[in-house]
């Protein structure tokens, strides 16, 4: 055999909700001597509970948990951690949340399983995979112009988008009604300067779905949660 390339070693772990994908990437990965999964959750939050050093996070597009891909690449960015999605999704709207959060790159899970290891191979050595669909999602739609929502405002509109009301919003952020009042109307202000008019609430659940702010609706799937320990995963 023609001798191979030696990598440095990389530790990988994946923020991933659906047992057969989480066995896939574990599939993928025991073969390679520079790329270890030592770390699996099924949200954000859980990864980082466990506190194990990581080259890198791959992590799911979309999460059962509802959590939107921009904040789970801030909170992973903020930890120190680097992020790769792996999705399956096609909508450009998440990708380009993701993008924007800084990540370093997108993989579809319906790609070889050859270049799913090259893209995490890449990025876990910190460089950015670009690919076609990444590239599109973030320079296509000219028409979805930002409307430059601060912190607060976008906390405000992923509530109340998602159907709480505004008092209830208020007593969630500890703001006042009225200061919610008000960022609901400076919100609705930005996106009529940008062309995105939202006069209505389900107007904003659109605008919120179509940033990223909120996941795209799916129905209910049958599908198998995540449920081994990561013992029992290396074991298949």
């Amino acid at each position: 055999m023609p001798e191979q390339t030696a990598f440095p070693h990389r530790r990988v772990g994946l923020v991933e909700d659906h047992e057969s994908v989480a066995i896939g990437v574990s599939v993928m990965l025991e073969d390679e001597p520079d790329l270890e999964l030592v770390c699996i959750a099924t949200t954000v939050s859980e990864m980082l509970a466990q506190n194990v050093a990581l080259d890198l996070a791959i992590l799911d597009l979309r999460l059962a948990d509802g959590s939107s891909p921009k904040s789970n690449v801030e909170q992973l960015r903020s930890a120190g951690l680097e992020t790769l999605i792996f999705t399956g999704a096609e909508n450009p709207y998440l990708v380009r949340s993701a993008a924007r959060a800084g990540v370093l790159g997108v993989v579809r899970k319906s790609e070889p399983t050859a270049v799913v290891v090259d893209a995490i191979r890449a990025a876990a050595s910190g460089r950015q995979v670009v690919t076609t669909e990444w590239a599109a999602a973030i320079d296509g739609d000219p028409g979805l112009d930002e409307v430059g929502l601060s912190p607060r405002q976008l906390e405000v509109l992923e509530l109340y988008a998602s159907g709480e009301k505004a008092d209830r919003v208020a007593r969630l952020t500890g703001l006042a009604p009225q200061t919610v009042n008000d960022y609901l109307q400076r919100i609705r202000q930005k996106y009529a300067a940008v062309g995105r008019p939202a006069p209505t609430k389900t107007d904003l659940y659109k605008r919120a779905v179509e940033d990223g702010v909120l996941p795209i609706p799916e129905r209910p799937t049958s599908g198998k949660k995540l449920t081994l320990t990561n013992n029992e995963i290396r074991q298949q």
